[in-house]
């Protein structure tokens, strides 16, 4: 294997992988926050689902991984090879695309456990709180469908 292809195939890994990663401490945030608030005897035990959901937001971040890294994976994986280049271009996507996509994640998941606070304290607020991290979720989005256009662009 070729330096261009190894480097090729660690973009893909990159995407994925940061993605998750940040994906995963964003939900151990959250979730850690919506347990905390789950102690609290003054909390309504209704609340407890839309705790549980908001601490699972974040993991919507690895599902743009998971696209990211099957469209550089296509790119490297021709039958003819690639150029160190191209090689380089999928590396640094993938390095680039998945720490913004993780570091999005994580921040999603700290948002996500003032918004925890917030429903456990009132839970009428929870639409409005969930109304944040949604922002924070729309720069992974940002950031995937940048990624697309980009790997489009690599021959």
């Amino acid at each position: 294997m070729e330096w261009s292809q190894i480097l090729g195939y660690m973009g893909p890994a990159m995407a994925l992988s940061l993605s998750a990663i940040g994906s995963s401490l964003g939900c151990m945030v959250a979730a850690q926050a919506s347990h905390g608030a789950m102690e609290n005897e003054k909390v309504d035990a209704s609340v407890h689902g839309k705790l549980v959901a908001l601490s699972a937001f974040p993991s919507s971040q690895t599902i743009y991984g998971i696209v990211l890294m099957f469209l550089l994976i296509n790119k490297v994986a021709k039958p003819e090879g690639i150029t160190i280049g191209v090689g380089f271009s999928i590396f640094a996507l993938g390095l680039f695309g998945g720490l913004s996509i993780g570091t999005s994640a994580y921040m999603q998941g700290k948002a996500c456990a003032t918004a925890i606070k917030a429903t456990a304290k009132n839970p009428s607020v929870f639409g409005k709180t969930a109304a944040g991290p949604g922002i924070i979720e729309s720069f992974a989005i940002f950031t995937m469908v940048f990624c697309i256009v980009a790997s489009m662009l690599i021959a």
